[in-house]
């Protein structure tokens, strides 16, 4: 069998442990193995530019750049890489965010164990792996004719550097910070700020937070 190399990232260290630990107590999984761990989406996207794996695990909500924008970038630099979202979220708007942008397989963490398996070595097959239960909602949908997957998207009028902008703007971090971060000068993100708000037509801060809030894209802790 052909060696799958895998990379995880979750900004919980725990997370990434037990991950590991399932992976390297299988005893018919000599063929997968872990070759990085990033805690956020920039450093999830750094080691893949560096270990070029075949796959990445790849949690949602992470410091800095989340699940979303870390798989955006990496995507489009590295289209070959397989993304299998690991996630608490059983929620269509975040399915439907993930099939568009090439997500191979969408599992929730409560179902990591076999299933985990399972999915790395049929995304690696070049199939799309869905856990039974996200495929009942993209099926119920289907069924009942309720189109979700052309859903129209306010969001998806932002172009990929900006949805990584209002993650980082959300987040609080201040154009200096963020430009230092994307490798970007100050007025370039400030720029960004603006178109962002013009096409998302939210014209102060509070209101971007709001929306970023609103649709999963920074969650507040409870």
């Amino acid at each position: 069998m052909d060696d799958i190399k895998v990379i995880i990232a979750d900004d919980h260290s725990l997370v990434r442990d037990g991950i590991s630990a399932i992976i390297k107590n299988c005893s018919n999984c000599t063929d997968i193995h872990i070759i990085g761990e990033a805690e956020n989406g920039l450093e999830a996207i750094e080691k893949v530019r560096k270990f070029n794996p075949n796959i990445v695990l790849m949690d949602i909500n992470m410091p800095k750049l989340g699940g979303y924008e870390a798989t955006i970038e990496i995507k489009r630099s590295n289209p070959s890489v397989k993304i299998i979202v690991l996630t608490q979220y059983e929620d269509k708007e975040y399915i439907l965010r993930f099939l568009k942008i090439g997500a191979s397989g969408y599992i929730p963490k409560k179902a990591i164990g076999e299933e985990l398996i399972a999915a790395i070595r049929a995304v690696h097959k070049g199939e799309t792996y869905l856990h039974p239960s996200i495929a009942g909602l993209v099926v119920d949908g289907l069924l009942k004719k309720k189109d979700w997957l052309n859903m129209k998207d306010p969001y998806d009028k932002l172009t990929d550097r900006e949805k990584q902008i209002l993650k980082l703007l959300a987040e609080g971090y201040t154009h200096k910070e963020i430009a230092n971060m994307l490798n970007i000068n100050i007025k370039t993100a400030m720029a960004h700020q603006y178109n962002i708000s013009v096409k998302l037509e939210l014209h102060s801060k509070f209101e971007l937070i709001k929306f970023a809030i609103k649709k999963g894209i920074v969650k507040i802790e409870e």
